[in-house]
């Protein structure tokens, strides 16, 4: 029982083509392509205005010099936002579940900023590991904390995507199970629990989405003490 429920989990293969890699581009066909028409489809429209206001909010507190990480955050988030969600099609697979792959977002584009950190402002980057107005006695291990709290910046990043994700997809599987063994016994209540599928479905996809967003929100936090 253990096994079958961790197996949605685990990157599957058909004929010798490991589909990781086919979820992987499927979510570039998704975004929005130019058109030659003089006015835009709705589905274009709305997702030129969605795209529009995301990279408005997100790069607001930021300065002249971090805009230039709009197109690589909004793509990112587009990317993420798809690929949280293909889990919830069927016979498909959420490559995000897999903290390998949210690692190798993660710990770039976080090592990215502190490069960019440590090249344009060395001085104010590591002012970020000693608070102004320490005491004297308490430097050191105030120096080691805050260490510890960068380095530890991409570990959180990917392991927040993958926990929210697996749990996600474990409880809708769970009740899933509960539906189908309910079905012949007691449909009255099957049908009840099969309505609470559908809400925790719904309530998966939005996670999906603020998960992408605030994985994205982060990093611009992080770009932001870096330029």
């Amino acid at each position: 029982m253990t096994l079958s429920l961790f197996d949605q989990f685990m990157s599957p293969w058909f004929m010798g083509v490991p589909l990781l890699a086919i979820s992987l581009i499927f979510p570039w066909i998704l975004l929005p392509m130019p058109t030659l028409r003089w006015l835009n489809s709705r589905l274009l429209t709305v997702q030129n205005w969605f795209i529009g206001r995301f990279t408005h909010q997100t790069f607001l507190p930021l300065n002249v010099e971090g805009h230039k990480w709009a197109l690589l955050l909004t793509s990112l988030m587009l990317f993420l936002i798809t690929l949280n969600m293909l889990g919830l099609l069927p016979y498909t697979f959420t490559p995000t579940t897999q903290l390998s792959l949210n690692l190798g977002l993660a710990v770039p584009l976080w090592l990215a900023t502190v490069i960019i950190g440590m090249r344009n402002q060395p001085t104010a980057a590591l002012g970020h590991l000693l608070p102004e107005g320490t005491p004297t006695l308490l430097i050191p291990v105030l120096i080691i904390i805050e260490t510890i709290s960068l380095f530890i910046r991409p570990f959180a990043l990917g392991v927040r995507l993958t926990a929210n994700l697996t749990a996600g997809h474990l409880l809708i599987q769970l009740v899933s199970m509960a539906v189908m063994v309910l079905l012949p016994l007691m449909p009255t209540v099957a049908a009840l629990t099969a309505i609470l599928l559908i809400m925790l479905t719904l309530l998966e996809i939005a996670v999906a989405m603020i998960q992408a967003y605030v994985f994205v929100l982060l990093l611009s936090l992080y770009l932001q003490e870096n330029v």
